[in-house]
């Protein structure tokens, strides 16, 4: 069992993790915190946005400052699972087949544009992101720990993708839109790629794996309040009888909810998750586990939005004792 981290001590790396990041990463404070403490939380990342606003940057940077191994794949309609998982290869040397790793065998493990890959190949990565493993020819494979998926996708075209079916978001923790920046944060893009003379943007390691996986066992050992696991379980239970929504949140959403409001309420130094904690993450935690009725959709309603109905009618806990 991995020593758990003090809780002050996976706060001051937090910082330090992110503040790193955004020597590189411009106008995505909130977006990269959120992802962190997915992280944290032991989840998985899904960025849904338009192209060009850093979504691939923010990954890469992200597993260099927390020190995990990095492989980036391009989904692309034609990719098989095999190149996701790996497989057996002939070895003329020894006369045997010789399984040979694909790339999900890393810390952080970034699919890019991840809906222009086929249903087939996107599912290869369910097992993994649940089970840490994978079932190649009949034989699980551990992978390496910690890892953790950050995929991308582009929401605005639909020529040549596959939407992500429900069981397949609801694998990832969180869905984040990124956004375009300011116009001062896109200045300082520019100035920044101006001064650097280079496209890569080089980030420096503020921590290693090992103490990625202590920062988690620090973050597991926070109890929460009873209090604020009845809200979240009451938001959750709130979205299944939503006019607008034909399928609610499932269990796994109201575990999230938990899960990545304790993480977030230790990188901002506190160790007690407050009703605020929840409602700051219950929109990427759980828009995406939503399916709006025929008739919601149409009319133009969002999952962001009904969630957010939910914050202000679903009451949250009076009090919160002190962990």
């Amino acid at each position: 069992m991995t020593d758990a981290l003090p809780l002050a001590e996976v706060a001051r790396l937090g910082r330090a993790i992110l503040s790193e990041v955004g020597t590189v990463v411009v106008g995505m404070r909130d977006p990269l915190q959120i992802a962190l403490g997915t992280i944290l939380a032991g989840g998985h990342v899904l960025f849904e946005d338009v192209p060009g606003t850093g979504k691939t940057l923010a990954a890469r940077s992200l597993a260099t400052a927390l020190g995990l191994s990095f492989a980036r794949l391009q989904c692309t309609p034609d990719l098989l699972p095999s190149d996701i998982t790996g497989s057996s290869v002939w070895d003329p040397k020894t006369g045997d087949f010789v399984f040979r790793p694909g790339p999900v065998f890393t810390g952080l493990f970034l699919a890019d544009e991840i809906n222009r890959t086929a249903p087939k190949t996107q599912s290869a990565l369910l097992e993994a992101m649940a089970e840490r493993q994978v079932t190649v020819e009949g034989a699980s494979r551990p992978l390496t720990l910690p890892f953790h998926v950050v995929a991308t996708s582009n929401p605005v075209e639909y020529e040549g993708t596959y939407p992500l079916p429900e069981a397949q978001l609801d694998r990832f923790m969180v869905r984040l839109a990124v956004g375009y920046p300011t116009r001062d944060g896109e200045r300082e893009v520019v100035l920044r790629r101006i001064a650097r003379q280079q496209e890569a943007a080089p980030v420096s390691q503020v921590v290693d794996a090992a103490t990625v996986i202590a920062m988690q066992a620090g973050v597991e050992a926070l109890p929460v309040d009873p209090d604020v696991i009845a809200y979240c379980v009451d938001l959750v239970e709130a979205t299944r009888s939503h006019p607008a929504l034909e399928v609610g949140a499932s269990p796994r959403g109201s575990q999230n909810l938990v899960l990545l409001a304790r993480a977030v309420a230790v990188l901002e130094g506190r160790d007690v998750v407050l009703p605020e904690d929840v409602k700051r993450v219950a929109v990427p935690v759980l828009a995406h586990r939503l399916t709006l009725t025929a008739t919601a959709w149409a009319s133009g309603r969002r999952p962001e939005a009904v969630v957010s109905e939910l914050l202000a009618a679903v009451p949250g806990p009076a009090t919160v004792r002190l962990a």
